[in-house]
């Protein structure tokens, strides 16, 4: 089983690579998520993710474990039972502390969410808090519909390798002008390595993965990718409320 710590640090260096989030030493993460070593280091980068990271405390709190816990850093990234055991007053306290001074008249869409029953996954923050749901309510949906669909964690099938690059099959985001849901299959190339090296060893067709911005992270299970698509399946379900307010107070 890959260290909790190693398994954050994969799926948080794609969009750490781009400047997105996180500090700035992209090649200690990179040498860190492709050599599996888990020591201090590891850890004082994992908490430099000062998006992420709350979350992994509030889901640590709640089970009873490590931050860095293999099966809290899952419920993040993917979901699992974990998400179920945070308390929602919890959940919201969390959120208010964190966003409600800088949310501004979006601060009900973050707090309508987690009262309908969101869970404090990297889904949740991808959808209810960044500000692209509400920027889908402007003229132009392409560049919020593509970050959305980059930033979600996203799980596909491997049809050919090519070198440092896969090919892969997955359902990307579609939006229909009024909702947000998953489209047909498609075919997508992301990165698995540079130079023959990267976060999931021996990739072959066949395989199934999940991704993050244009990267795949590492291989998952057959359970790991239903639990990942109801918990996408959920969190599009609350953006579609969102989607569906009236203009006033939403984000954007």
């Amino acid at each position: 089983m890959t260290p909790g710590g190693v398994r954050f640090i994969r799926y948080a260096y794609p969009p750490n690579a781009l400047g997105y989030c996180g500090p700035d030493d992209h090649a200690a993460l990179f040498e860190y998520g492709t050599e599996g070593v888990v020591d201090g280091g590891s850890r004082a980068l994992a908490r430099d993710f000062d998006g992420a990271w709350p979350y992994l405390e509030l889901i640590a709190h709640a089970a009873g474990k490590d931050p860095l816990d293999n099966e809290v850093v899952e419920a993040y990234w993917i979901g699992n039972r974990l998400l179920d055991r945070v308390d929602i007053s919890a959940f919201g306290h969390s959120m208010e502390e964190r966003f409600r001074g800088r949310a501004g008249m979006s601060w009900d869409v973050v707090s309508d969410a987690v009262a309908a029953g969101a869970k404090p996954s990297h889904s949740f923050h991808v959808f209810c808090v960044y500000p692209w749901v509400g920027l889908m309510r402007t003229a132009s949906t392409k560049e919020p519909l593509r970050v959305l669909d980059q930033c979600r964690i996203r799980w596909g099938t491997v049809v050919e390798v090519e070198g440092d690059v896969a090919v892969v099959e997955s359902r990307p985001l579609v939006f229909d002008g009024e909702r947000l849901s998953l489209g047909p299959l498609h075919v997508e190339r992301v990165v698995w390595a540079r130079e023959g090296l990267g976060f999931a060893r021996r990739l072959g067709p066949g395989d199934q993965v999940a991704m993050h911005w244009g990267w795949v992270c590492e291989r998952v299970s057959p359970t790991a990718v239903r639990i990942l698509e109801e918990e996408t399946v959920a969190a599009l379900r609350l953006t579609n409320g969102v989607l569906a307010r009236p203009r006033t107070g939403i984000l954007g």
